[in-house]
């Protein structure tokens, strides 16, 4: 099965790299590049390649919005995320974007290959790199009791350690307990940026 293939990176070195590294794989059809987010639209509006490797930082428009726009006009091309970040949050918005993968720019020529001939088959692949990013975050995800919530919702209501205790009938020294928990799994530093934290993470 052959694949079209096509790449969007603003540096030269990088699309020439990967060229000469892929040249001569008789499976890949070489179907050329773009350096920005508007060449790479030009592009596809008359052409559409089988899988576009596309970096995250470009000069006009990130590679996650490029791919979400790209996604919603060509459902049918596999976009595979190509980048030297392996941050958590960087790999879950290319993702989230449509992206049918992500390798980082270190890949070695194998792992390139596997990468494309995965994508093109409709399935997802992940370097190595990117799922140790992945699983690392989500051992450090935050856990919280049931409790502890229910603490949580009444302190951003307002309630005072009394009130608190009061309503879900346990002791005030409990209450207080929980709440020193509370400030330390989120790392806040008083009662108002933990509520201003946890609202950010969606706990509230």
């Amino acid at each position: 099965m052959i694949t079209k293939l096509f790449i969007v990176d603003d540096h030269f070195m990088v699309i020439e790299g990967i060229r000469s590294l892929l040249q001569g794989e008789k499976d890949i059809e070489w179907m050329g590049h773009a350096m920005n987010a508007s060449s790479c639209l030009a592009f596809l509006a008359h052409q559409e390649p089988d899988v576009i490797l596309m970096d995250i930082n470009l000069p006009d428009k990130s590679g996650i919005d490029l791919c979400k726009e790209v996604k919603e006009l060509y459902p049918a091309v596999a976009v595979l995320g190509l980048s030297t970040f392996n941050q958590q949050p960087v790999i879950r918005n290319m993702m989230d974007s449509g992206a049918s993968g992500y390798v980082l720019k270190n890949a070695t020529k194998e792992e390139l290959l596997t990468a494309i001939t995965t994508v093109r088959m409709g399935k997802t692949f992940l370097s190595f790199e990117a799922v140790q990013s992945l699983r690392e975050t989500a051992s450090e995800a935050l856990v919280i009791t049931r409790r502890e919530k229910e603490v949580l919702q009444l302190i951003a209501e307002g309630l005072t350690n009394a009130e608190i205790a009061a309503q879900l009938f346990i002791s005030v020294l409990t209450v207080n307990t929980h709440r020193k928990n509370l400030i330390e799994k989120f790392d806040a530093a008083n009662t108002a940026m933990l509520i201003a934290k946890a609202a950010k993470r969606g706990v509230l």
